[in-house]
């Protein structure tokens, strides 16, 4: 799997973020210059392409290009079979996108778009340019467009002003999407930013917040890896773990283990998904 920066910069201004200030505006790599690291990304011998960026889903604004221009461009590159995506903003995603995303074959259906909050009160604190149920309402256009798409997240709790009830809203909102897999995090103050200004809430209060948003996301990531249990998939086999068992992940992003007697590091192959152990499938050729 190799990364490919697209885009660097913001122009959000989110309340916590000093990311605009110290990183600057957005801008784009020309497509041209896409071109030639996916070339030599692809006589390197990599299988999958992800293309990344600070804020990746504006790609192109700056340079009258669109974000699926160059998610196109790194799907129609000989030798990459496979093309997966950074985090995005909700905003960004509309239904043109979806549409012709959900016309390339080798595209992968994992979604990692940054909610922060289920909570519309703390999002407008935070100046989050999206609603809780416009949020939904994506994720079920997403689910509905691509076969086994899978939605990660980064949820933020603890922040400025959240109450116990923006708190309970946000975790409620949680469970409705049923995530497949989120990274939580206490928020912690950013020198120079808007937040920094507003009242903070006390360290003990956001780490209990962060163990029980933890906790309920954890069972749900469970219960997604145990749904895939009699499921054959195609795996893009990496590395080797300490155990000697090979790791990889389908297109959708669910780890998967398995056993074989000879090397498939650097292949796809065929797996049948058995069990789960941690944060694994578990599969046989």
């Amino acid at each position: 799997r190799a990364f490919l920066k697209i885009q660097d910069g913001c122009n959000r201004f989110c309340t916590y973020c000093i990311i605009p200030t110290s990183r600057g505006r957005s801008r784009s790599k020309p497509l041209a210059d896409i071109q030639k690291e996916l070339d030599s990304i692809a006589e390197k011998g990599y299988k999958e392409v992800v293309l990344v960026g600070i804020n990746l889903s504006s790609y192109g604004k700056d340079i009258g290009e669109k974000f699926t221009d160059a998610v196109k461009l790194a799907c129609e590159t000989k030798g990459i079979e496979r093309v997966r995506l950074g985090s995005l903003e909700p905003d960004h995603i509309t239904d043109e996108v979806i549409e012709e995303l959900a016309k390339l074959p080798n595209f992968c259906p994992q979604f990692h778009i940054s909610l922060q909050s289920g909570c519309d009160n703390t999002l407008k604190r935070m100046n989050r340019h999206y609603t809780a149920d416009e949020y939904f309402s994506l994720c079920k256009k997403l689910r509905s467009s691509f076969e086994d798409a899978t939605i990660t997240t980064d949820i933020m709790v603890g922040f400025s002003l959240e109450s116990d009830e923006d708190f309970e809203e946000s975790l409620e909102f949680t469970k409705k999407i049923g995530f497949e897999k989120v990274h939580v995090f206490p928020y912690s103050v950013r020198t120079g930013t808007r937040a920094e200004k507003l009242p903070q809430l006390e360290k003990q209060v956001k780490e209990k917040r962060a163990k029980i948003m933890t906790e309920v996301t954890e069972e749900i990531r469970q219960n997604f890896l145990k749904s895939q249990i009699g499921k054959t998939v195609d795996v893009l086999v990496e590395t080797t773990n300490k155990n000697g068992l090979y790791e990889g992940y389908t297109k959708n992003y669910t780890p998967v283990l398995v056993n074989c007697t000879e090397d498939v590091c650097s292949k796809i192959i065929k797996v049948k998904i058995t069990s789960v152990e941690g944060d694994y499938c578990i599969g046989e050729v």
